[in-house]
């Protein structure tokens, strides 16, 4: 078995584990009966991953992206068929309930421009690492709350912040990016674009420049602010400091040194300048479209 399938093998069972107190309780509360057919799909490929040797990698990624966005879909549909209280509990994570997300695509899909062996550690490594420190650190909390020992809330708030925006913020990342990403956005995101930076090409050197110049390590950052109704350029130092509240990240670049040393050891303008070839123009699109519906008062 190739350590690609091994690792959504085991995401496979994280999300059965993650979801079973939620799926037992929604059946009890709202006798929601396809939580039982989602169960059973994820259970299938499980088994499938574990006695089929002759399963192809392209294959298990295309089913797992499957399984993953009829996951969503899912509990999107629901929304309308269950009371308030039930909704809730089909849209949350549970507390420490967090999981890896799959890659949309291959380890070595973003070659030339990001090398294999960088997304495997970058994923596999650092992403699990944010995923299993944010749910350490909200089980931690809930455990204060049960016990009213709030003695060490500093320590756990700030690693909920930290493993917390590393986590969402790497979600975002892979999927901002595609093997067939590249080019320049159109329609009302390149209008959005020019009417905030002036031209695609000045926001795609600012953009370049802010990624660049992170101090240390974070991330550069494309948001709509709800607030001023534009389009804005952030940085982030680690994951979370020196970031706005109050906006929506739509594109996200990560300029930790574990997102690119193993290929342009301390040379992040090139590997900056080559990741332009790989961003997914399509998603951004999706997530400037959903994001621009939320306007509040500007001030």
């Amino acid at each position: 078995m190739s350590e690609y399938i091994s690792s959504i093998k085991k995401w496979c069972e994280e999300i059965l584990e993650t979801y079973q107190a939620s799926i037992t309780e929604l059946r009890e509360h709202a006798g929601i009966q396809p939580l039982d057919d989602w169960k059973e799909q994820f259970t299938r490929f499980q088994e499938e991953l574990s006695t089929n040797e002759s399963l192809q990698e392209s294959d298990v990624q295309e089913r797992a992206n499957e399984l993953f966005a009829a996951l969503q879909s899912f509990f999107n549909s629901e929304r309308e068929e269950v009371s308030l209280e039930s909704e809730d509990r089909v849209e949350s994570v549970p507390i420490g309930g967090h999981t890896l997300p799959p890659l949309p695509y291959r380890y070595d899909a973003l070659e030339p421009y990001i090398a294999e062996e960088i997304m495997r550690l970058h994923h596999d490594k650092h992403h699990r690492s944010y995923v299993e420190g944010l749910n350490k650190a909200e089980r931690e909390m809930q455990r204060a709350r049960q016990t009213n020992n709030f003695e060490l809330i500093k320590h756990w708030e700030r690693e909920a912040a930290f493993h917390g925006a590393g986590h969402y913020l790497h979600t975002i990342f892979w999927n901002i990016m595609s093997p067939r990403g590249g080019g320049q956005p159109t329609g009302s995101l390149l209008r959005a674009i020019n009417q905030s930076f002036g031209s695609f090409d000045q926001f795609k050197k600012h953009f370049s420049e802010a990624a660049k110049n992170v101090e240390a390590v974070g991330w550069a950052i494309l948001v709509w602010s709800p607030r001023s109704r534009r389009l804005e350029i952030l940085q982030a130092e680690k994951h979370q400091n020196l970031s706005q509240w109050d906006v929506v990240p739509l594109l996200v670049l990560d300029v930790w040194e574990h997102a690119y040393y193993l290929q342009y050891k301390n040379e992040r303008e090139k590997y900056v300048d080559n990741w332009w070839n790989v961003v997914n123009w399509r998603e951004v699109d999706r997530r400037f479209q959903q994001a621009r519906q939320l306007k509040w008062e500007p001030f």
